[in-house]
């Protein structure tokens, strides 16, 4: 309510608080994932555009860009110290990508829907996903479809993430022999400038051990 600016991811992630924004005439918005090409129907565009490093990129810009105009005086600090940010994820993209050129298989199977652009920019596939929407768990027949797929597959890889239970992973890894990974989102974590960039290179670090 004494908020001046409010920095939104945008692409739906924060229509819980559409009311809430809507009764302060105010407070200027900024939306990080304005502008970026969105993956899904256009009633239901995947917002977890952060999760790619070079879509990330491009959010870091809107934001300063965004505060630039919101705060004229500090315009010039804003975008510098983007630019500095960005060139810390322009690294970690590179090391990324020469990180995962000699996996062994590029399929995966996540949690939920939270990795379509990171599988993108990174040339992974995604086979399956375990549930849609976190705290919707697969029917019956859903799971029993992804144990054949794995099985036929061979796929050996699941991957479940920190913020959730992991209970529908273990039911598909007891019938497969799959293994459980958990690759992070970044949905939720320390409040320290790097944690984007330590959380991805755990990331990387899981994938290069799980995709050998």
């Amino acid at each position: 309510s004494k908020a001046d600016i409010f920095i939104v991811n945008g692409a739906g992630m924060e229509s819980f608080l559409d009311k809430v924004v809507k009764q302060m005439a105010g407070l200027k918005i900024v939306e990080a994932s304005a502008g970026l090409e969105l993956l899904g129907a256009k009633e239901d565009r995947n917002p977890h555009v952060w999760v790619s490093p070079s879509l990330h990129i491009q959010q870091v810009r809107n934001i300063a860009e965004g505060l630039a105009q919101c705060d004229p005086k500090r315009a010039d600090e804003y975008r510098r110290k983007a630019s500095e940010y960005i060139e810390k994820l322009e690294a970690l993209r590179i090391r990324m990508k020469d990180g995962l050129k000699g996996a062994k298989t590029r399929e995966i199977i996540t949690f939920h829907e939270a990795f379509p652009y990171f599988a993108r920019e990174f040339d992974l596939t995604i086979a399956a996903v375990i549930e849609r929407e976190p705290g919707s768990e697969p029917s019956a027949r859903e799971l029993a479809e992804t144990i054949e797929l794995v099985k036929r597959s061979g796929i050996k890889a699941l991957f479940a993430e920190p913020q959730y239970p992991a209970k529908c992973a273990e039911a598909i890894a007891a019938e497969t022999g799959a293994r459980i990974f958990t690759l992070d989102p970044g949905v939720t974590g320390p409040m320290t400038p790097d944690a984007y960039v330590r959380m991805m290179e755990i990331n990387l670090r899981v994938l290069q051990q799980a995709l050998q």
